[in-house]
């Protein structure tokens, strides 16, 4: 896991980088502690400064907020906002968001890509 210091007030992104890969996808899981919208959108302003993962295909993420409920962006991946949520929820963390990062590579993985998104996030909550 590399961690990316951020600055004064912006959360510091942990980056395990690429997990997976499958039929020419590739997928990688970041996260950090946040508490806020504006702390979400900073760490994905962060993440996208790397140009790798400005160039990703999609960067789903989720968060569910103590003071906020749960927030999600699927990035055009449609449902993996919501598989993030839901282990997240299973885990009971608050106030954390993981970032599921892929780059699509040329093949439709119809289903399996939840379970991607899956492994990806359970990879990224053994390592926190």
């Amino acid at each position: 896991m590399r961690p990316r210091l951020s600055g004064p007030g912006i959360p510091t992104l942990k980056q395990l980088g690429h997990i997976l890969t499958d039929r020419g996808s590739k997928y990688a899981v970041s996260g950090c502690a946040v508490t806020s919208r504006a702390d979400i959108d900073a760490a994905l302003k962060t993440l996208k400064r790397d140009r790798a993962y400005a160039k990703a295909t999609h960067n789903s993420w989720g968060a569910l907020l103590t003071n906020g409920g749960a927030i999600k962006g699927d990035d055009g991946e449609a449902g993996a906002g919501m598989v993030i949520l839901r282990m997240l929820d299973r885990e009971g963390l608050r106030d954390h968001l993981v970032i599921v990062t892929r780059w699509y590579g040329g093949k439709h993985l119809g289903g399996d890509r939840f379970r991607h998104v899956q492994s990806c996030v359970r990879a990224y909550l053994d390592q926190i």
